[in-house]
């Protein structure tokens, strides 16, 4: 059971382990772009590449029949992003398993690559665990860690965690089948949340620190991605990096603009470097480009505000 990108890995290795999967459940198709085509989600089309039936209920707790009347011996999740009725985890005589991309107990809920980043975490990690009806509070059958570099953002620690799940899973399936797993109950004391990003979330405060506002952009790259205002529109960014130069120019304030980026005053008087944007309505460019273009609103003096 699974949806994006990160299950879809995790699906493909027990493909490649020969685990027979009876059944993949993942969320509905949605609709896309400006035409609002439906498109298929990563782990449905991994399915459906090896022939392995899918099943798409829009809500599992009022429809998870198919699911029991195949009578699986395990079931595993991976962000299939709804909660599973305690129906379901009931059913499989080795239980149900969750691959969660955080070192739980920190970080329980949807966004914890997100989360991890924002808040300049030094490292992250999977944990395989059993699920019970309360979001990631299960018993911990395996973990295993991994730094968050400055350069790394959502994208690429999506790649590299789904990497690291799948191979732990599969070295801790044979313990679970076997029923030789470690079950470690979760300190509820060390327990912190990454609920799923809300819009407040993606607006750029400048009176923080460089450092806050680094983490934000790259904790939030390629989606749903920060943003800030000037002249009235918003501008998503996509990168940025440290200086290290200091200014005593207000917070928000563009004190510089060049091939190499817009160096931004923020609130610790340290300077931040914008390297890719997006003004409304137009295309995902480095700032290089923008100098060519006829409408460039970031001129020196100017400040970011919203």
């Amino acid at each position: 059971m699974g949806t994006p990108d990160f299950a879809s890995n995790v699906l493909k290795k027990l493909i490649e382990n020969k685990y027979e999967i009876a059944l993949v459940v993942t969320q509905p198709d949605r609709p896309v772009g400006r035409k609002k085509e439906l498109f298929p989600t990563p782990v449905k089309k991994c399915a459906m590449e090896h022939n392995i039936p899918v099943f798409q209920p829009e809500k599992i707790r009022a429809d998870h029949k198919q699911i029991l009347d195949i009578n699986p011996d395990l079931i595993i999740t991976a962000a299939y992003g709804q909660l599973i009725p305690k129906v379901l985890l009931d059913a499989p005589r080795l239980g149900c398993i969750n691959v969660h991309a955080s070192l739980l107990p920190k970080y329980r809920g949807g966004a914890p690559i997100h989360q991890a980043i924002i808040d300049g975490e030094p490292e992250t990690g999977v944990t395989i665990m059993y699920m019970d009806v309360a979001m990631d509070t299960g018993d911990i059958i395996s973990q295993a860690s991994i730094a968050i570099n400055d350069d790394d953002d959502v994208g690429s620690m999506f790649v590299k965690l789904s990497n690291i799940g799948g191979g732990l899973l599969i070295d801790t399936l044979p313990s679970i089948i076997g029923g030789t797993n470690d079950r470690i109950a979760q300190n509820e004391v060390e327990a912190t949340y990454a609920y799923n990003i809300k819009r407040e979330q993606e607006l750029i405060a400048w009176e923080l620190p460089a450092r806050v506002i680094f983490n934000q952009i790259r904790g939030l790259n390629p989606w749903p991605t920060a943003y800030t205002v000037i002249d009235g529109q918003n501008v998503k960014i996509f990168s940025s990096n440290l200086t290290g130069a200091t200014t005593t120019t207000k917070a928000g304030t563009i004190i510089k603009v060049d091939a190499n980026g817009i160096d931004v005053a923020t609130g610790d008087n340290n300077v931040l470097r914008l390297l890719e944007i997006q003004l409304a309505g137009k295309k995902r460019m480095p700032i290089k480009d923008l100098l060519n273009a006829k409408t460039n609103p970031f001129i020196v003096g100017s400040k970011f505000g919203g």
